[in-house]
């Protein structure tokens, strides 16, 4: 099923060209099972809701009845891929001058379409209303405009992490993105279209108009209009951005001879928008009028939204509207106006799919039987644009080539996510270690490393499907898919919010996904958990034979040397299939000798002494030896100390990450071996449990709430984060109000040099909080 809508302000300019025939390929993507349409706009927007089929990897326990035992089986289960459909958003924006080719398309092309109403919002309510009805022989609904784009703006904010940004002028790059805080409202939106509505948003149905101006982007575009005979608003900010506005304006120092100190007023400040003119002979040129009028128009917004702002006790100030666009040149210099007027306590916050909040909305209202608000949503990244630059320094020209057609994909999860219940602080908590975006160094090694791996990538994705006839074929395309990827990611690293290691790897898993790749390890997994099952005994036996003191530090050992076995590590992959019978001991003298890196082993030594812990989170990595000979161990030692334990695990595959599916049949074959594992599974005191994730990575505030309300039922007092990607390449920082165990080993030479370590170094990282 699929139901859609669309939005949009004012008109642009563009007329319907009917020369254009059809929409490029790859744009109206799975149109086949659209249900619902919204469309209008300075830019169109079209907002629809489908039903996508993907294959997806499935795990299954040997039959053990009549003569199917386990013995016939080198691996505890099977692997089939099966088919599932899941829900998507699909967002398309492109210019007018396409409406009548793409809705030409649309009608062509829609096959299980049963809705027969178009929710539509904003001028294409009007402008297209007629076009739309007699093409798709469908009825166009107008919703309130500031309705859905107070919709739109909610879903953006709760569901997209990296949403906002602030704009930093003379950065590279420019574009800083803040973490969204865990309660969205209140706040201000400020709307510049033709004129501007300043709406403050106390609730999720709650709002209030406060106040607005008529002098807006329609001011900005008919003055421009008269002074510069430019008819176009993209050409106008072109012209603005190469103009010098103090050619034309009158400046305090004009005035004063400098600096007006008595008042604190600097020199170069703007004391009279066009306050040359009135005296100079000559002629200015159509650039410095350009630019004057645009400080003039965003100024006096600037200055109107921090008085609203101030009224109303309001810290956060998000701007939208066609006056907008995603222009830098716009954003700098309504950032400088409201930094100027409120003193820095005010922030001029912009939105990464701003152009997309009215659309999102007129799909939100048309939806409301279906409750997409109950759900969470995450960006497809392989499906969406991302936030491309639009500096009018491009050329009105280039733009219109280069960002015809902008894209957002949001894929429906399957259980709603919340924050951990137990982070000190959820409004400042920070997934990742390192902002890449920001570390230009990081940045080129990390893109270069992404590209290597590439190949090898490609290689197992084929391997991994051998009874299938197109995968090589199908490998390929993922491949020019994740390149093209990366090489935007060079040119604009802020193109899907702060650029991260974690957002590397996820953008590699959703390619994968996107060409029906969905466990390219699962082979490797089986294979791994099959011989790792086989040492359990073994393990366990040289433990328990160990005194109490030794048997810590080797489980400590332990829980470090599974680690190492990571197929998404360079240095491990190329050990593994070089010598297959690399194993748990083998891995044990990889480590580096104590004292480690980061080794708080003697103080977590100490507090194993105390009292037990009364319930345990871990947060498990890898499959095979990692999470059976690692983690189980140490997870046994805890439940024979009367600690409860919680073992956490990806919902979706991720390289060779242990699932949550893989974990059940996994601690079902321990159970079979160890009265300890199975009476704990048997009387709830261990408890096994999905993340609500697909990353190799792990972002505390995008939990699984069946995860979160466990943590509190048992009123958990201990978490433990195992491997690089969950300990070192996010969480590093987190701070959490209980006790915390971060272990990994370093299997990247460049990140084991910037920790001041080297290849295998350690990371033992015991965590208290402060009374």
């Amino acid at each position: 099923m699929a139901e859609c809508g669309a939005s949009g302000g004012g008109s642009s300019g563009d007329s319907l060209d009917k020369s254009i025939t059809l929409p490029p390929d790859g744009i109206f993507r799975n149109l086949e099972n659209a249900k619902r349409f919204a469309i209008g706009g300075s830019l169109t927007k079209l907002a629809y809701y489908s039903t996508v089929q993907h294959k997806v990897a499935k795990v299954r326990s040997f039959d053990h009845s009549g003569t199917d035992t386990e013995q016939d089986h080198e691996s505890p289960y099977e692997v089939s891929v099966q088919e599932e459909v899941s829900a998507r958003l699909h967002f398309v924006k492109f210019e007018n001058a396409y409406m009548e080719a793409c809705l030409d398309f649309i009608r062509d092309h829609l096959v299980n379409t049963e809705t027969k109403v178009i929710p539509a919002t904003g001028g294409g309510a009007y402008k297209f209303k007629d076009l739309i009805e007699q093409k798709l022989q469908l009825r166009v609904d107008k919703e309130d405009v500031m309705t859905c784009l107070i919709k739109g703006c909610n879903f953006v904010l709760k569901n997209i992490p990296h949403e906002a940004f602030v704009c930093q002028k003379d950065s590279d790059p420019e574009f800083r993105f803040q973490t969204n805080h865990p309660n969205i409202f209140p706040y201000l939106l400020v709307n510049i279209g033709s004129g501007v509505s300043i709406v403050k948003v106390e609730t999720e149905d709650k709002f209030e108009w406060v106040g607005g101006s008529s002098i807006g982007g329609g001011t900005f575009w008919g003055l421009g209009a008269l002074l510069t005979k430019t008819k176009k608003f993209d050409e106008l900010l072109h012209l603005a951005s190469r103009g010098q506005h103090a050619n034309v304006d009158m400046l305090v120092q004009d005035i004063y001879g400098g600096a007006y100190q008595t008042l604190g007023l600097s020199g170069n400040l703007i004391a009279s928008s066009f306050g040359k003119s009135a005296t100079a002979d000559r002629e200015f040129s159509q650039e410095d009028m350009a630019k004057s009028l645009l400080h003039m128009i965003s100024n006096d917004i600037g200055q109107l939204a921090c008085l609203y702002a101030r009224l109303h006790r309001l810290d956060r100030v998000y701007f939208g509207g066609f006056f907008i666009r995603g222009h830098p040149v716009t954003m700098r210099t309504i950032t400088y106006s409201i930094n100027f007027f409120s003193k820095g306590e005010v922030q001029a916050l912009f939105l990464r799919h701003e152009g997309y909040l009215g659309a999102i909305g007129a799909f939100l209202k048309g939806a409301e039987q279906d409750n997409p608000n109950q759900y969470s949503w995450g960006e497809n990244y392989a499906g969406s644009s991302g936030l491309m630059s639009s500096s009018p320094e491009l050329g009105p020209t280039q733009r219109a080539r280069s960002g015809t057609f902008d894209l957002l994909e949001m894929d429906r999860l399957e259980r709603p996510l919340v924050n951990l219940p137990l982070l000190l602080d959820p409004s400042s908590y920070v997934p990742d270690t390192v902002d890449l975006t920001d570390d230009a160094l990081a940045r080129k090694y990390w893109l270069t490393c992404f590209e290597e791996a590439l190949d090898g990538v490609v290689k197992r994705a084929v391997a991994s499907q051998p009874g299938s006839a197109d995968a090589a074929e199908r490998a390929e395309k993922f491949r020019q898919k994740y390149w093209d990827k990366l090489q935007t990611l060079r040119h604009q690293p802020f193109a899907y919010g702060t650029l991260t290691v974690r957002s590397l790897l996820d953008t590699r898993e959703h390619c994968l996904n996107e060409f029906n790749f969905p466990d390219p390890y699962s082979k490797v997994k089986q294979r791994d958990n099959g011989v790792a099952l086989k040492s359990f005994p073994r393990v366990v036996r040289a433990l328990d034979a160990l005194g109490w003191a030794d048997r810590q530090l080797a489980l400590a050992q332990g829980l470090l040397a599974g680690n190492v076995f990571d197929w998404g590590a360079k240095a491990v992959s190329e050990v593994l299939e070089c010598d297959p019978q690399f194993g748990f001991e083998e891995a044990k003298r990889k480590l580096e000798g104590r004292p480690w890196l980061v080794d708080c082993y003697d103080k977590w030594l100490q507090r194993l002494q105390g009292t037990p812990h009364k319930c345990a989170l871990i947060f498990a990595d890898n499959s095979g030896v990692d999470v059976i000979l690692g983690v189980f161990p140490f997870v046994r030692e805890l439940l024979s100390r009367g600690t409860e334990v919680i073992l956490a695990c990806n919902s979706g595959p991720a390289l060779n990450d242990v699932t949550y599916s893989e974990s059940l049949i996994v601690a079902e074959r321990i159970a079979a071996m160890d009265p300890i594992i199975q009476s704990a599974l048997r009387e709830e005191r261990l408890l096994l449990t999905q993340t609500g994730s697909s990353s190799p990575c792990l972002d505390l505030s995008r939990l699984d709430k069946g995860l979160a309300v466990l943590v509190r039922e048992r009123g958990t007092d201990l978490v433990v984060i195992e491997g690089m990607g969950r300990a070192v390449h996010t969480n590093y920082y987190a701070a959490l109000r209980c006790e915390c165990l971060k272990l990994a080993v370093i299997k990247n030479s460049w990140l084991a040099e910037r920790l001041g370590g080297r290849l295998f170094s350690v990371i033992f990282k015991y965590e208290v909080p402060a009374e």
